[in-house]
């Protein structure tokens, strides 16, 4: 349902200047005489139009403010690849700020030629929350009401759209429940995650954050407030989710829990084939009564693998681990979790012993840790203390996510691991299957139709001024050869936080399902101002100019 507009909306809502009304209309007729029809501003009057335009919009009543200086962190992210500033960035403190601002550009037409991206905790990889001389709305500057956990049959938290999914657990925690589905790395902003998916190990059993969500609040690109869920204005929920930010901006999101572990078992194992590495993977997420996360890496030419894991794992058998080498080999590593409490710990290891049984892991490679399990979820971010000492955090991270059916696995493994990535790696690449039952098909997440697809993630890092294989010239280039193999070998290959370069490139990622997501813009975002760094819509998709 859409809300009623803030009190005194009309009265006290400034319009354009006369100015700006004059320079529009003289703009639409002459491209009009020169062009036939064309909605885009002259690019002379671009630059004028926007800084007016700006200073219309510093006239609303709004508790949050416009920055118009120093903005240099919104004209970057995780990525590190692209740099585009942008002409202000709102600092909203509350939904109707995000809302008059947008309804405000959005009601100035096809003039207004000022693009929208809300920016979470910054950790897109290709632009995707920038907008070269537009509005970036800084989501965590967003302050609504506090985030509310509810008990009961079916338990939830409701949080704001610019919340991060660590504070979430923190908060939740207090009550004894958490949600269901994480990512790896929990300092994200909880709408970033919701209009991409949110992957991790617990998807082969709960589905990606996007199936664990029951309401959200969204505003479309119209300006107008919705409160959406799979009941109430459907057509959004689902849009929105995994929607890529072009429909909507998440504001306010209801979160499904369940009750919260206090320990973990964490274990980890080698594989020198990767046929039995994926047949023991396949097996795992088969089962009712299997590990509570399930993930798996690959290893490429490394020294050492196991002495690194002896920081945060025991071996099971000291001495067959002292014997192990892994000097110039490729090896697939399987990581599981078995969540329980103390009380719980005889049952927990029986359990894992027996899975363990039916595995056909390298024996000496069996290494065993026990940590809480806000420690293990939030694992990552040790990692990121230790890079951030090293300054290898605020890198290039040209990245790349595939999701890859299970038909097609061992082709894609045979040739990338065995030919392209031969040699090295420059990080982590993960490799895990997920299970398609899992997963909503009524989202706007692209996955490939198969029961059983694999997360294939590329999470290289490149040094600066490097010119050697560690440079970002150079993985830009191996993940292009990935890219046109599979390309070239036809195979149903989808791309998990996409980034294509043109509109026919995005028809082909959407497939079947293209023009419904065409229908949707058009409904919830005619004029795209929203997130335009995907470079999905470069125009407005009304029906007629």
């Amino acid at each position: 349902m859409v809300s009623s507009k803030p009190s005194g909306f009309y009265e006290q809502r400034s319009f354009p200047s006369i100015k700006i009304l004059i320079l529009i209309l003289l703009n639409s007729i002459l491209h009009k005489a020169n062009s036939g029809c064309s909605n885009s501003v002259s690019n002379s009057l671009v630059p004028f139009l926007s800084h007016e335009i700006l200073s219309s919009l510093q006239t609303l009543p709004l508790d949050g403010h416009f920055s118009l200086r120093d903005n240099e962190d919104a004209a970057k992210d995780f990525g590190n690849i692209h740099h585009f500033p942008p002409l202000a960035v709102l600092y909203p403190k509350t939904v109707s700020d995000i809302s008059l601002t947008i309804k405000h550009v959005f009601e100035m037409g096809f003039a207004a030629q000022l693009k929208i991206a809300a920016r979470g905790h910054g950790h897109s990889l290709q632009g995707q929350a920038q907008v070269h001389g537009g509005l970036v709305i800084n989501m965590e500057s967003l302050q609504g009401p506090e985030m509310k956990v509810h008990n009961g049959e079916l338990p939830y938290v409701d949080v704001s759209g610019g919340e991060l999914w660590i504070n979430i657990l923190h908060e939740t925690l207090k009550l004894g429940l958490a949600p269901k589905s994480w990512t790896d790395y929990l300092h994200l902003t909880v709408g970033g995650t919701l209009s991409n998916a949110g992957i991790s190990g617990q998807a082969f059993k709960h589905g990606p954050q996007i199936n664990n969500i029951f309401q959200l609040e969204v505003i479309t690109g119209k300006g107008e407030v919705v409160t959406c869920s799979g009941n109430r204005n459907a057509d959004l929920f689902y849009g929105v989710l995994g929607g890529l930010g072009q429909f909507g901006i998440i504001t306010r999101a209801r979160i499904s829990l369940e009750p919260a572990p206090k320990m973990v078992k964490w274990i980890r194992v080698l594989y020198s084939e990767f046929s039995t590495f994926t047949r023991d993977q396949e097996y795992l997420v088969s089962l009712n009564n299997t590990f509570d996360y399930i993930e798996g890496f690959v290893i490429i030419n490394r020294t050492g693998i196991l002495n690194n894991w002896r920081s945060s794992f025991d071996p099971k058998n000291q001495l067959q681990a002292s014997q192990f080498s892994s000097d110039g080999k490729t090896f697939y590593c399987l990581e599981m979790a078995k969540y329980f409490n103390p009380g719980e710990a005889e049952a927990m290891n029986q359990s894992v012993a027996y899975l363990l049984s039916k595995l056909s892991y390298i024996p000496s490679t069996l290494f065993l840790s026990e940590v809480s399990y806000v420690e293990f979820l939030d694992r990552v971010h040790v990692s990121e203390k230790k890079l951030r000492a090293q300054g290898l955090w605020e890198v290039p991270h040209p990245w790349l996510n595939l999701l890859i059916p299970r038909s097609e696995i061992h082709n894609f493994a045979e040739e990338v691991f065995g030919n392209i990535l031969k040699d090295t790696n420059n990080g982590p690449i993960l490799i895990y299957p997920v299970n398609q039952t899992r997963w909503n098909s009524k989202t706007s997440l692209i996955t490939p139709e198969e029961d059983i697809f694999y997360l294939v993630a590329f999470l290289s890092l490149a040094l600066p001024n490097s010119t050697g294989a560690d440079s970002l010239e150079h993985i830009l280039a191996q993940n292009k050869r990935v890219i046109d193999f599979y390309t070239g070998a036809k195979m149903r290959v989808k791309q998990y936080l996409p980034h294509y370069s043109t509109q026919e490139e995005w028809q082909v990622h959407f497939g079947s399902r293209w023009e419904t997501f065409v229908e949707r813009k058009r409904a919830y975002d005619p004029l795209a101002l929203l997130a335009p760094g995907h470079k999905i819509f470069q125009k407005a998709v009304s029906s007629s100019c």
